[in-house]
């Protein structure tokens, strides 16, 4: 706590905060509410689909690489695939890294919402939604959507959770039916195909959520929980700097604080929960983190760890492999370069954090996705040839083609969850 020499300037700073944090928890309300407007309507099971992408039949079945593994094998007996809401945001200079991200992270079985901030031009968001008007399978699925107005999302303060709150509504509103939420960076980066990932997690209990979380603040308290910030994103219409108040407050008593990574996979329920549920605590904690700087690290770990019905069913873990620095004073993970190939690859993760380097791109997309330039990653739907783009002719959307990746990441959630490390690392209070 900063001291005063008088009862004047103490009076002052106390007049300050109490304008202060209801203006912005006001602010963060409105912006939220404001954000569910003008929503389309969800795509319902009667709507019409590609007959080749999604026929009749209820069979769903999954080709393996090694033709040993599939020499007998009972199309009935593999559970069908499960479908991925994922919510890609970037921000100014982030448009053809955005459109890399979704060809490599793309399956006609998911839901993909892609949002480019405020601080990017209006120009960069038509030309987005240019650039996936022209792939035809997407219109096929009708499962690529572009948000047309945009918000400003803070890294560094609140918005950036109330815009992925506003992205995680809008796939509510889209798609009557998907299984897991992944809010996705555009300086991020898949380590498996979407087959790899969607064969795994079609085994796993629907009820799970992927969120990194601990409740050892350490240098975090004075740095990122105990000041108080107004984000501009919430009231403004311009760019502008973080305002920030000298008084510090107190850690709360009534819940137990979590922080973790900003990238998690959540289920439908735990977003149906924080959005639409009767229970009042995500959106108290919504309020609460509406003055905290970086709340995006805070907000799902904290939700999930103070909730009954979550937090034994929450993994540590985010499936996302990162880099730190300096861990005392690094905020987010560092960018990473070639030497981090065989660390990332090994991990057995599902998807790297902060990847800019076009190399080391180039790289996962060649050795680890079979993605080559321009195109899709191939999958059990793609049926063309490869003179003309193997994904430029498709088939049944639930047909997986599992590759190596699988096997890595099998190996990784096994890990996460043997030896009973998925209870001695869930919600512990530290």
């Amino acid at each position: 706590m900063q001291g005063y020499s008088s009862s004047s300037s103490s009076s002052q700073i106390f007049r300050t905060l109490f304008l202060v944090v209801p203006i912005s928890l006001f602010s963060v309300l409105i912006f939220f509410s404001v954000s569910l407007k003008s929503i389309p309507q969800p795509l319902s099971s009667s709507s019409p689909s590609d007959p080749y992408l999604f026929p009749s039949s209820t069979i769903h079945h999954t080709l393996f690489l090694n033709p040993n593994s599939s020499s007998h094998w009972d199309p009935s007996s593999f559970p069908s695939p499960p479908s991925i809401a994922y919510f890609i945001s970037g921000s100014y200079g982030d448009l053809d890294r955005i459109q890399r991200l979704l060809h490599a992270v793309y399956h006609p079985k998911n839901f993909y919402l892609l949002h480019l901030d405020r601080f990017a031009p209006q120009r960069d968001r038509d030309e987005l939604a240019m650039r996936v008007q022209e792939v035809s399978v997407f219109h096929a699925a009708r499962n690529v959507f572009v948000v047309g107005k945009a918000d400003f999302a803070y890294q560094k303060g609140s918005t950036f959770v109330s815009t992925t709150l506003r992205g995680a509504s809008i796939l509510l509103r889209l798609a009557e039916k998907w299984d897991w939420f992944v809010n996705l960076s555009a300086k991020d980066y898949p380590l498996v195909t979407q087959d790899d990932l969607l064969h795994i997690l079609s085994y796993l209990p629907k009820n799970l959520n992927f969120v990194n979380h601990t409740s050892y603040i350490g240098w975090k308290e004075v740095r990122r929980m105990k000041p108080i910030i107004v984000d501009p994103g919430l009231y403004l219409q311009e760019k502008t700097d973080m305002f920030r108040v000298a008084q510090k407050r107190d850690l709360p008593r009534v819940f137990q604080l979590f922080t973790g990574l900003s990238t998690s996979i959540l289920t439908r329920e735990l977003i149906e929960f924080c959005i639409l549920g009767s229970n009042n605590f995500p959106r108290t904690l919504l309020m609460y983190f509406a003055n905290m700087p970086s709340s995006q690290l805070n907000y799902f770990p904290t939700v999930v760890c103070n909730s009954k019905q979550f937090k034994r069913s929450t993994i540590n873990g985010n499936l996302q492999f990162t880099a730190s620095g300096n861990q005392s004073r690094d905020v987010f993970p560092r960018p990473l370069d070639v030497d981090d190939f065989n660390g990332m690859k090994n991990s057995g993760a599902a998807f790297a954090a902060q990847v800019t380097d076009l190399q080391v791109l180039d790289h996962m997309d060649r050795h680890l996705l079979g993605r080559h330039f321009g195109q899709l990653v191939p999958g059990g739907w793609c049926i063309g040839d490869y003179v003309n783009g193997t994904c430029s002719s498709w088939g049944d959307a639930d047909i997986l083609r599992p590759g190596e990746g699988s096997k890595r990441l099998e190996k990784h959630i096994l890990k996460l969850l043997a030896n009973g490390a998925f209870l001695s690392h869930q919600c512990q209070v530290e």
